[in-house]
């Protein structure tokens, strides 16, 4: 079965999807070992992993070539992050027949101009609602996956207020989306009032000390959210776990204080499954 039609299949069931962020091979196997069903590629978490700010900067080359490297790690469905499209609506195009290539489920895209900026920065720009409608209908039209899950994203409220930004995301579904995404509410009656306004799939993005408040998955799906991606937790707790280890090693010379902290080599071997790609070699060995 085809990782879209996976997702497909979690969004018509009764589940609500809790997809973490990850940002590589081995961030991804860690959420599908922890028993989630699905995982999300975040765009910003990529770019901070080679060591530079979520400003648009990572070119679809690059980003698609890491969506390869991860969807090739797991057997979950990947969401990913396609930004703006990357420009305009050929730029989309070609977007998303690459993120096709590399085996992604589904994907969101956003009305910011380009580059953008993430969706808890301040300062955010956004095209028109014509101009996204447009591009939206280019990347179904480009499509060559009929169960590849297009999501719309708005960063309208921050820019214009939360009423347009329900009516961009009417006109956005109407134009050929699958899913709603509606980024940075800032209140409980936001969410609330997304949730009962917009007809259809809605993903809602939670993460630790974002503008959007967080709402237990409990209660997102008694008000009608299908998704909830969690974009950065996962690369920031690593970042102050490494941190951590760093400052023992070097007050230390080593690591042994933080033995209980440590995943073991054993354990390290048994995530990227070490074992079943010596048994590959083993049978194919001349």
């Amino acid at each position: 079965m085809r990782q879209s039609t996976k997702l497909r299949k979690l969004i018509a069931g009764d589940d609500i999807i809790v997809a973490p962020g990850c940002y590589d091979g081995l961030s991804a196997r860690l959420i599908e070992s922890a028993g989630f069903n699905a995982a999300y590629v975040s765009g910003g978490a990529t770019a901070r992993s080679t060591g530079i700010p979520d400003m648009g900067l990572i070119s679809l080359s690059e980003i698609a070539s890491r969506l390869a490297q991860i969807v090739d790690a797991i057997e979950i469905p990947i969401i990913a992050d396609m930004d703006t499209g990357y420009g305009n609506a050929l730029n989309a195009r070609a977007a998303v027949k690459a993120f096709e290539r590399a085996g992604v489920a589904g994907f969101h895209v956003e009305d910011q101009t380009f580059p953008k900026r993430c969706g808890h920065y301040d300062d955010k720009s956004i095209v028109s609602e014509v101009e996204f409608c447009q591009k939206i209908r280019a990347i179904r039209d480009a499509s060559e996956d009929d169960d590849t899950v297009i999501i719309a994203r708005t960063d309208a409220i921050a820019v214009e207020g939360f009423d347009a930004a329900i009516d961009r995301m009417h006109k956005y579904m109407e134009a050929g989306a699958d899913v709603a995404f509606i980024e940075a509410p800032t209140t409980e009656a936001e969410i609330e009032e997304v949730a009962r306004r917009i007809p259809g799939p809605k993903l809602i993005n939670m993460f630790l000390g974002a503008k959007t408040p967080l709402m237990s998955t409990s209660r997102l799906a008694e008000i009608g959210y299908k998704i909830v991606i969690i974009p950065s937790d996962t690369q920031r707790a690593a970042i102050r776990a490494m941190q951590r280890v760093l400052e023992t090693i070097k007050r230390d010379g080593h690591s042994e204080a933080m033995a209980s902290d440590m995943a073991s080599f054993k354990d390290r071997e048994a995530i990227v499954n070490t074992a079943a790609f010596i048994d590959i070699d083993k049978r194919y060995a001349s």
